[in-house]
């Protein structure tokens, strides 16, 4: 049983959020728990990708903000451009990487690569990395190389 799960307050579509994420994240997911009331859900445990996460219908006193954000490591760009889309799909798309999906929820989709740029023992290369980063809304592996060749 994992330790620490993130709790996520939902206005009353928390079983409309789970099957959304659900159906973005098929490895090792699925829905642990759901206690209802009256036939309502108020609750319910789930996991994506292995990980756990508690979700409540508690009414509309407390909304999301990009405060916190789930972080999702991407290998490739296809895998990039995949969540891109389907989380940003009626949501609101931000810069660097971050977007409120569409039940307020904040992402960041982030390539591997980019933490291996940023991190390099170059300062000039990982600045550049930086920047170009900084202009990007999703962002591109192959934009995010050329900034760190670039002489």
């Amino acid at each position: 049983m994992q330790k620490i799960t993130l709790f996520l307050w939902f206005d009353n579509n928390a079983e409309e959020a789970i099957k959304f994420y659900l159906s973005i994240f098929k490895k090792d997911s699925k829905i642990i728990r759901i206690f209802r009331q009256a036939k309502k859900v108020t609750s319910a445990k789930f996991r994506l990708n292995g990980q756990e996460f508690m979700a409540l219908n508690g009414g509309p006193h407390f909304k999301f903000t990009p405060a916190i954000s789930l972080f999702v490591n991407c290998k490739t760009q296809a895998e990039v451009d995949r969540l891109w889309k389907k989380l940003s799909k009626g949501g609101h798309k931000s810069q660097c990487g971050w977007l409120q999906d569409k039940f307020g929820l904040s992402w960041q989709i982030i390539p591997e690569t980019l933490g291996d740029l940023l991190c390099d023992k170059d300062s000039r290369k990982a600045e550049r990395v930086f920047q170009a980063m900084m202009k990007m809304t999703k962002i591109e592996i192959k934009e995010l190389k050329r900034a760190y060749n670039q002489k």
